[in-house]
């Protein structure tokens, strides 16, 4: 696993992203009626499958205001909603500052087909708009003159279509190239808003504007830098907005997940085939183990009486956090008997009370529905060294998610992963003894861990638990077996609903393999593992990212700061996202 992690405050712009993402999110389902739509890794997917981009205005920075993720989020619904994507590829143009035009107007044509009846919607794409804008300017890059090309470009033609002038703050900068854009343009400007109901008709508009101003920026090296840009710097103190033109115009559909941060971006990035191509040069090794036999008694003690101290440290209350929890893994079954009632069906066992006293009226009895959980929780553990620094505030928090899921009666079960030894061990030698033969598959002694068995109540497994805190586990881990295993211990459970909850700290990490296969072997096999057990849909999982955004790997993920102390809000989240 990686070992790097973002600083406290990028950890709470990423947290407060991944929050307003899932609300987008959650908005673009209700205007599109499309329930498989969710972001993954700060994109929006169906299903398992990226969709494309759309336009370059549509990606607000971590630090962007609420406002900027609604006016998105209402964009990309409207791009599902009135543009065909195959016809769109179909009449694109070839270079890459046309096609660059050419998704800008498609996506402002949509936009200006938002329904009068949805003020709120046109409200946001505006705000959005004029965010952007405030971006693009403060960054810096209408000093250039493609810069400057390009953003009259954006101004004029939003102008157009949409009825909308420029800010105030842009008109200067408008003013400068309106004149080169209209002679570029050609009279293309005029038959924008005559056609935008028309995806095809627009299409011819599009890409003579396209055309016209490739032309005119055909000479400019600077033009061409300014879209190639990938990601923005570094932000220092005191710098503008992050801010990039950039946007992936490759086909979009059926491409891989983006990396949950750069530093991870080569460990993500999957070999062609990898997840099919995934295998293991030999399972001689593998062992499934008692981790609490593994740690001397008296050590175990003194592990129980810290995690002890810990947890009465926290100020967290556990029967607050089972409310929280039950509140979204309950679910009314059956009936139970309120007796007593001055109102409800008589209560043929108070008759006598009636009889002996008149005026006595609590004879009565109702029913109310009676929560059940029928639910098992299973919780499995990255025991990878990048862990390991984190491994208090971690068993604290399962500490207390167990006593409190043991509350409300909600089966539990705590699994970890790790390996048995660093860089490969014994597998390794194994490997290398047989020739090193290329691409062997995952070379490493894999350890899987019960902390907790399903069976055990959480007072039964106190000390168990407790070996969390012993270093000596935190190696490396295989993320997609260890996955495997804990969905096929989670299927032999009799339960109406099973759930995975997987926490971790990055991308799958192993040395040995990943030095010895093509880069991403072990990320590709973990999608592969997670898409295929959501097909299956016996096991629902969730992704608890520690420092780091776990998007890329699970659809449904929240973000926990290790540097910060545990609170109440985290479990609520959490509680949240197992009710959606």
């Amino acid at each position: 696993m990686s070992a790097a992690g973002a600083p406290p405050g990028e950890q709470a712009l990423r947290r407060r992203r991944q929050r307003l993402e899932a609300l987008g999110a959650a908005s673009i389902r209700a205007l599109t009626g499309d329930a498989r739509l969710h972001f993954r890794g700060g994109r929006l997917h169906r299903d398992e499958t990226r969709l494309p981009d759309f336009g370059p205005h549509l990606h607000p920075a971590d630090d962007d205001d609420p406002g900027s993720f609604r006016g998105a989020a209402d964009g990309l619904a409207l791009r599902l909603l009135f543009s065909d994507q195959a016809l769109h590829l179909q009449l694109r143009p070839d270079g890459e500052i046309e096609r660059w035009v050419f998704e800008l107007l498609e996506q402002l044509r949509v936009e200006s087909l938002a329904p009068q009846e949805l003020p709120g919607v046109r409200l946001n794409l505006r705000h959005r708009f004029e965010r952007w804008s405030e971006a693009f300017r403060a960054s810096g890059l209408c000093e250039t003159q493609a810069g400057v090309v390009l953003f009259t470009l954006a101004q004029i033609c939003r102008t157009r279509l949409c009825g909308v002038p420029p800010a105030p703050a842009s008109e200067e900068i408008v003013e400068r190239a309106m004149g080169r854009i209209a002679s570029a343009a050609g009279s293309a400007l005029a038959g924008l808003r005559r056609h935008r109901s028309d995806q095809a008709q627009f299409a011819v508009h599009a890409r003579a504007i396209a055309a016209g101003v490739a032309q005119l920026l055909g000479g400019d090296a600077t033009a061409a830098q300014l879209l190639e840009r990938r990601a923005p710097e570094p932000r220092s103190e005191g710098a503008p907005p992050r801010f990039s033109l950039w946007i992936d115009l490759g086909e979009g559909d059926g491409q891989a997940a983006p990396s949950a941060s750069a530093l991870d971006a080569e460990r993500v990035a999957d070999a062609a085939g990898a997840a099919d191509a995934y295998r293991v040069f030999t399972r001689a090794y593998d062992r499934e183990l008692q981790a609490s036999a593994l740690v001397r008694a008296p050590r175990l003690r003194e592990h129980r009486a810290a995690l002890d101290r810990l947890q009465a440290g926290s100020g967290l209350n556990p029967a607050r956090v089972a409310r929280l929890l039950g509140a979204a893994l309950l679910r009314a079954h059956g009936q139970a008997p309120e007796d007593g009632r001055e109102e409800g069906l008589v209560d043929g066992r108070r008759i006598a009370a009636l009889v002996s006293s008149p005026t006595e009226r609590r004879v009565f009895r109702w029913q109310r529905p009676a929560p059940q959980a029928e639910c098992v929780v299973s919780l499995l553990l990255d025991c990878s060294g990048s862990m390991k620094p984190h491994r208090e505030t971690l068993a604290c928090f399962v500490d207390l998610l167990l006593r409190a899921l043991d509350a409300i009666d909600v089966g539990t079960e705590l699994l970890g992963f790790t390996t048995g030894a660093w860089n490969g061990g014994r597998a390794l030698r194994d490997w290398r003894r047989a020739g090193s033969p290329p691409a062997p598959g995952r070379i490493a002694e894999r350890d899987h861990l019960v902390f907790k068995a399903a069976s055990q109540p959480w007072r039964r497994a106190r000390a168990q638990v407790a070996a969390l805190l012993e270093p000596v586990f935190y190696r490396e881990g295989v993320d997609g077996e260890a996955v495997e295993w804990a969905c096929a211990r989670l299927a032999a459970c009799d339960a109406r609903r099973r759930v995975l909850l997987v926490v971790s700290d990055g991308c799958p990490m192993e040395s040995a393999s990943a030095a010895a296969n093509p880069p991403g072997m072990l990320s590709a096999h973990l999608r592969e593992v997670v898409a295929a057990q959501r097909r299956r849909g016996e096991v629902e999982i969730f992704g608890v990212g520690v420092g780091l955004d776990l998007s890329p790997w699970y659809a449904r993920s929240l973000l926990l700061d290790p540097s910060a102390r545990l609170a109440m809000a985290d479990f609520a989240a959490l509680a949240q996202l197992l009710a959606r």
